[in-house]
């Protein structure tokens, strides 16, 4: 027995003595001429290099926005199209003072479904809900409240301009602005406590035509334009006001942006510059409302990568 624990003792430091003489030996690094060298991280390090991967990757990276039924989306875009065309039709374009009318019947009516929002926001506040989803991981319900009366607050600039510009002198114009704005904002209140989603999609298809229109007028009166002066309140709201709710709207961040969108507008020197901020402004709301729509949140993905929500074919029913 003595010998046999004599010989397992000698066993082992002949294997410490050549762990030893293993560990003194010099390391293989990687050189150019060891390209099939793999190196493997260990399981902290790489829990930390996804961690910043997923920190650096953009929200949309991963993430599909997600359809709207079909049924909802042609509703709602009928409803749309219908209003929009019924304006065309009372307000055509024609390069006069005129115009300015049907930019009035438009901001009136395209600012309601913000106050729609925030109504129904407050009252389910005043309830207890917190998030928009009322869990602990949905969207701050304050944030989103801030973001509307933002996004109401810059509607409203835009209906004071165009009365500044005569829009609302006449008093059949204002009435069946105000006449549209009263029925359509019950409307939205009973399609948001119903869906925020296809409230939403409503706005967003409201304010792809009003950019869109907007667009058209620069590219078509563009020249006009220049030649007038900027109204004292398009200066005041653009240069002279603190920017802290114009930049709050603006949610959805270009790439390696600052945020501030206000500092790099275009200086107003004419009518024309307006009309570019007050288009710019529209896509703005556009971009946030697609997010709104496809994502639930203000920032779902980048400005490079926002589109137009696109309808979900429905399935038909199973015999």
């Amino acid at each position: 027995m003595a010998s046999e624990s004599a010989t397992d003792e000698a066993e082992v430091k002949e294997v410490e003595k050549s762990n030893n003489d293993k560990s003194d030996a010099p390391v293989a690094t990687k050189t150019e001429e060891s390209p099939k060298r793999i190196e493997i991280m260990d399981p902290i390090s790489s829990g930390s290099a996804a961690a910043a991967v997923a920190v650096a990757t953009p929200p949309s990276v991963g993430k599909l926005g997600k359809k709207m039924d079909e049924r909802i989306f042609n509703l709602n875009k009928q409803i749309i199209d219908r209003v929009y065309d019924l304006i065309c039709f009372a307000y055509p374009v024609k390069g006069n003072d005129r115009d300015f009318a049907r930019f009035f019947v438009l901001e009136t009516v395209a600012r309601v479904p913000y106050f729609a929002y925030l109504s129904v926001l407050h009252l389910r506040e005043t309830f207890g809900q917190r998030t928009t989803d009322g869990t602990e991981e949905g969207e701050e319900m304050c944030d989103r409240m801030r973001t509307h009366y933002a996004e109401a607050d810059n509607e409203l600039h835009h209906l004071l301009i165009m009365e500044s510009l005569g829009g609302n002198s006449n008093i059949i114009d204002r009435s069946l602005a105000q006449l549209m704005a009263f029925g359509y904002y019950w409307y939205v209140i009973v399609v948001y406590f119903l869906s925020e989603s296809a409230a939403y999609h409503l706005s967003e298809l409201i304010e792809d035509h009003a950019f869109n229109t907007y667009d058209g007028f620069l590219k078509n009166h563009g020249d006009r334009l220049k030649t007038m002066p900027v109204p004292d309140i398009a200066l005041k709201y653009y240069e002279l006001d603190n920017p802290f709710l114009f930049d709050l709207f603006c949610t959805v961040k270009e790439a390696n942006a600052d945020g501030t969108f206000s500092n790099r507008r275009p200086k107003l020197e004419s009518l024309y510059d307006v009309f570019v901020n007050v288009r710019d402004d529209e896509r703005e709301h556009w971009k946030t409302l697609c997010n709104l729509v496809q994502y639930d949140s203000m920032q779902g993905c980048d400005a490079s990568d926002v589109k137009s929500t696109e309808p979900r074919p429905v399935e038909p029913a199973l015999a």
